[in-house]
């Protein structure tokens, strides 16, 4: 399976919400940036995964990215415990979001800030060296 086909838009993200919420599916949605992705992102939506029937991660853009949208909705996509991923757009976070209940929903912006900093700090560190 070419894990690009996971990469969905906000209108096909609504019908499968909606099929799978038909079936009694268990879901969650993830939002973060994603910038750059690393193996904690990965650690993280295992997790979150865990007692789900389906994942979806909408990637968002940071203030300042390193990667492109489609890069960094393209490596999410790689992530064997995701299972759709929708690049933000304008209206698309709220109009999917607002298909999940607030216990389905897991932010991780402020995470991904914070990963990223420790991120460059680290290569900076090491370029010092």
């Amino acid at each position: 399976m070419d894990t690009r086909d996971k990469i969905i838009d906000s209108s096909r993200a609504a019908a499968m919400v909606a099929a799978l919420r038909s079936r009694g599916s268990a879901l969650k949605v993830v939002t973060g940036y994603f910038d750059i992705l690393i193996a904690e992102h990965v650690r993280r939506l295992r997790n979150i995964a865990c007692g789900a029937d389906a994942v979806f991660v909408m990637v968002l853009d940071p203030p300042d990215p390193v990667l492109g949208a489609r890069a960094r909705a393209e490596l999410v996509a790689a992530c064997g415990v995701v299972d759709y991923v929708v690049p933000s757009g304008e209206g698309t976070s709220q109009t999917l979001l607002s298909l999940f209940m607030a216990d389905e929903i897991v932010r991780e912006e402020s995470a991904d800030l914070l990963r990223l900093r420790r991120l460059t700090e680290h290569v900076q560190r090491r370029n010092q060296q």
